[in-house]
C-alpha cells in the first residue's frame, strides 16, 4: 500500500509508531495539518500537539527537538502546551492517515478550529494559512463566525482585539472568493 504521506514525515512517524508500547493520540493543529493533509505548499518541520492529552512518558524525548529522530529526519514532535481552543474542539477531531500506523493515532483538529487557534498569533503564516485553509475547505464564513463567538470568544484575553482579527479575515476570505 502506497501512503500519501510524503517524506520525511512517513519514516519518521513510523520509527515513532514503532517505539511507542500503547495506543497513542495526538492532537494535532498547526502547519503539519495545514501542508500534509490539506496541501498548502510550504516547509514546516513540526508537529504542533496538545500537550493536555495524555501521551507516553518520554514522547517528546524520543521525537521531540534535538531527539535522535530529529537530527534523522530534520522534523520532530513539538508540544503546544498554551493554546486557545474552541469549546468541544474533540467532537470534531479527524483521523488522519487511518491504518497507517499500529499504535499512533494522528488526530487533527476541525479546520476552522486550526483557524480560530491562530487567531490570537495572526502571524503571516497564520493568516497564510487561514486564506488556504478557508479556499480549499471551502470555509463557510457563518460557521467560522459562529464558533468563534460560541465556543472560542469567551476564553480570549482580548477578545476586543480578536473581534477585529476575525473582522479582517473575514474580509481578506471574501476579497479572494470575489
Amino acid at each position: 500500500m502506497t501512503s500519501n504521506i510524503p517524506e520525511p514525515w512517513l519514516s519518521f512517524l513510523r520509527e515513532v509508531d514503532a517505539s511507542v508500547s500503547e495506543e497513542t493520540h495526538l492532537h494535532c493543529l498547526g502547519g503539519f495539518v495545514v501542508t500534509v493533509v490539506y496541501g498548502l505548499k510550504r516547509e514546516t518541520s513540526d508537529i504542533d500537539v496538545l500537550t493536555l492529552v495524555r501521551r507516553p512518558a518520554g514522547l517528546f524525548d524520543l521525537a521531540g527537538i534535538g531527539s535522535t529522530l530529529f537530527k534523522r529526519y530534520g522534523v520532530y514532535i513539538d508540544p503546544v502546551g498554551v493554546a486557545t481552543l474552541p469549546e468541544n474542539y474533540e467532537d470534531r477531531l479527524t483521523e488522519v492517515f487511518p491504518k497507517e500506523f499500529e499504535r499512533l493515532r494522528l488526530l487533527a483538529l476541525d479546520p476552522y478550529d486550526i483557524a480560530l487557534a491562530k487567531i490570537e498569533r495572526n502571524g503571516d503564516i497564520d493568516r497564510e494559512d487561514v486564506r488556504h485553509l478557508a479556499r480549499v475547505v471551502p470555509f463557510e464564513l457563518t460557521v467560522l463566525s459562529r464558533r468563534y463567538h460560541d465556543e472560542l470568544r469567551v476564553y480570549l484575553g482580548n477578545p476586543d482585539r480578536e473581534d477585529l482579527t476575525l473582522k479582517l479575515w473575514i474580509e481578506m476570505i471574501e476579497e479572494e472568493r470575489v
